[in-house]
């Protein structure tokens, strides 16, 4: 913990802040801690006990991924309070855990949205590599009569499914195009020169461009 403090960098914590996140640790710097330390799964579990979002970071690289129980993962999540520990939770230890697949079908339908689009995060993922029992039709169902009104963060995490489902399978590009385009989330999203804007229509016909060279 006192590695961590005396990494507190005030011009990182100030960005940091601007996306909800509590923590002034430079990401390069701690991934570099994380690799000293090597894996190492009981003092994980105690650097996130501390409730400090740079210890839980460091936890989260640290980590034995698949040491971690169902319920653990569930209630860690739930702890998770800002949206860069959210994020790598989900993508460097749900993701990795056997019991990835039942935590998606639970968080999916929870009434939290944050829990629910950690789920949407989990079905993004399928839609990417394995779609053994994913019901696509179904999917963009969902999406064209939830994410509208979706709060902002399973607005974000139902677009990303949307757009990857349009950018890996040709048979549903059209219509998620279209329901991209009528629902307009994230439309007029700030983006930088040189990135590729969160609008669904516009990130899947710039993946497919780039696919297609």
């Amino acid at each position: 913990m006192a590695e961590l403090a005396g990494l507190e960098d005030p011009k990182a914590r100030a960005v940091n802040e601007k996306h909800g996140d509590d923590h002034g640790v430079n990401l390069g710097k701690l991934r570099a801690l994380a690799k000293r330390l090597k894996t190492q799964q009981e003092l994980a579990c105690r650097l996130w006990e501390t409730d400090d979002s740079a210890a839980r970071l460091l936890a989260i690289l640290i980590c034995r991924p698949k040491a971690f129980g169902r319920a653990e993962l569930d209630t860690m999540l739930r702890e998770a309070r800002t949206p860069k520990v959210h994020d790598w939770l989900v993508n460097y230890a749900v993701k990795k855990n056997p019991h990835a697949e039942e935590l998606r079908l639970a968080w999916s339908a929870d009434p939290d949205p944050v829990v629910a689009g950690a789920g949407w995060e989990l079905t993004t993922e399928r839609v990417a590599k394995n779609l053994t029992g994913l019901d696509l039709p179904g999917l963009l169902d969902t999406i064209e009569a939830d994410m509208k009104d979706a709060p902002d963060r399973l607005q974000w995490a139902m677009n990303h499914c949307l757009a990857q489902i349009g950018i890996e399978h040709t048979e549903h590009r059209t219509r998620a195009i279209d329901i991209g385009e009528r629902l307009e989330v994230l439309k007029d999203y700030p983006t930088p020169p040189g990135c590729t804007s969160p609008f669904a229509p516009a990130w899947i016909n710039e993946m497919v461009r780039r696919q297609h060279g």
